[in-house]
């Protein structure tokens, strides 16, 4: 599954316009900073049922693909 099927981006009606998972109100950040203040994805997991591995996995594929255009666009120019 492409993270493209989990992360969403619906501007009228999600956190300001931020990626979200699944149509809920947790984003792609929210995921990232947990993951980087050393919360394991069990915990995460544990703590928000309604989020799955896939789901944790998704914002991790979706920010390297995002910085992958960033530095492609950022190289062409």
């Amino acid at each position: 599954m492409s993270y493209r099927d989990i992360i969403t981006i619906e501007p009228d009606k999600q956190r300001g316009r931020k990626p979200c998972i699944r149509r809920m109100r947790i984003t792609v950040y929210d995921v990232l900073g947990w993951l980087a203040s050393g919360i394991s994805l069990t915990e995460i997991i544990d703590d928000f049922p309604e989020l799955t591995e896939t789901d944790i996995r998704a914002c991790l594929e979706f920010v390297a693909d995002r910085d992958r255009r960033l530095v492609a666009s950022v190289s062409v120019g």
